[in-house]
């Protein structure tokens, strides 16, 4: 090259096919490297004796492996026995796991039952206490509250504590059989807004005192007259009622608008009236046809049964002892016995005495003398029976 020839070819000016220009302008051609032949064979020859070393090598060690597998054939026949007593024992270990397991798992199932029924019969234990509690309070509450009857339907809270607060301190007041004026009006606001059916004439209540002693003092107000035509009965809430069956007269096909106070009227001839009582309904308040009154004296319950069949409000009223059922239940069971004794004795009266009357006696029949003939079986004849 001529000195300037190569910056000649570098510059814009240059020449198109100027060698070096082309060298700069075109990628680089890749560049082969040539591998030696010589080192393949060599490697293969080396492969090939590894190989062959191996082969030798296994063909002299296989000897020795089969002597050892016939060593272990001959010791597996010796230890078999062993085996299989080493395997009996690890199966009976496992069964006896296996029964533990289920004995713990029995074991935990019992004492969860038995949790279980302690926990059942300590609540039904706190729930018999807690009835027996109730109970108590309640027979206590019982004998505290005076059940007061025939009231008028204008009677007021007011006039109840005037009338029974000079016997002790009223706790609390309730109105019952109140009849609503409609039905969609419930007894406690048909109560408190004075909503009362127009055909209702009569209320009771309930008075509840703090001391038993105060309830047994308010008795005394029954029979009281606490308005025109209304005389109150008053007796204790609880089931140790003043009620005697012996004092008492049963009253049936009462009319139905029938009045307490028209009983009182009815049987006051008979005697001091203590109570009326006529059974009603509790939805409509009218009379169920029966009721009873209570005496003063027994006296009074002959003269009141001659009132029977007579005439009150346009019925004949049937007019009845009352009978102790308790007694009514034990009495057919005694008498049964002095009854059968007594016609026993009588019998035996009637038979003893001469006066009784003898019919005519029948005559015997003769027996006969002759000999009863034996009954005969027919023979068979020997040609049937073949």
């Amino acid at each position: 090259y001529v000195v300037g020839q190569v910056s000649g070819s570098l510059g814009p000016a240059a020449a198109p096919a100027a060698p070096l220009a082309r060298l700069f302008r075109a990628a680089a051609p890749p560049v082969l490297v040539a591998v030696p032949g010589g080192n393949k064979k060599r490697k293969r020859t080396e492969d090939g004796k590894k190989v062959s070393e191996e082969q030798s090598s296994s063909v002299i060690q296989e000897p020795p492996v089969k002597a050892k597998k016939a060593r272990k054939k001959e010791r597996s026949e010796a230890e078999k026995k062993l085996s299989e007593r080493e395997n009996a024992l690890e199966q009976a270990d496992e069964e006896d796991d296996q029964k533990l397991f289920q004995n713990k798992a029995k074991q935990k199932k019992k004492a969860s039952q038995a949790i279980t029924k302690t926990v059942v019969n300590s609540a039904t234990g706190a729930t018999a206490k807690q009835r027996k509690r109730k109970r108590v309070a309640d027979e206590t509450a019982d004998r505290r509250t005076v059940f007061v009857g025939n009231l008028p339907v204008t009677c007021t809270v007011q006039v109840l504590k005037s009338l029974f607060k000079k016997y002790g301190q009223i706790q609390s007041i309730r109105f019952r059989s109140l009849i609503p004026a409609e039905d969609t009006v419930s007894k406690k606001v048909a109560a408190i807004k004075h909503k009362v059916h127009p055909n209702a004439k009569f209320v009771n209540a309930y008075v509840v005192f703090k001391e038993e002693c105060d309830a047994q003092k308010a008795l005394k107000e029954n029979g009281t007259e606490i308005a025109s035509g209304f005389h109150i009965r008053v007796d204790t809430a609880s089931k140790t009622s003043s009620h005697d069956n012996k004092r008492s007269v049963f009253l049936g096909n009462l009319s139905y608008d029938i009045r307490d106070d028209a009983v009182r009227e009815h049987f006051h001839v008979c005697g001091d009236v203590v109570g009326v009582r006529v059974v009603r309904d509790s939805r409509t308040g009218l009379g169920k046809g029966f009721g009873y009154v209570l005496f003063e004296n027994t006296d009074a319950v002959h003269l009141a049964l001659k009132l029977n069949n007579s005439v009150l409000m346009g019925r004949k009223i049937r007019v009845q002892r009352i009978s102790d059922k308790k007694k009514a239940q034990k009495s057919p069971d005694q008498s049964r016995a002095p009854k059968d004794r007594i016609d026993k004795k009588k019998k035996k009266e009637k038979s003893c005495s001469n006066d009784s009357f003898v019919g005519e006696k029948a005559t015997p029949l003769k027996k006969s003398t002759k000999p009863k003939r034996l009954k005969t079986i027919p023979r068979s004849k020997p040609g049937k029976n073949k």
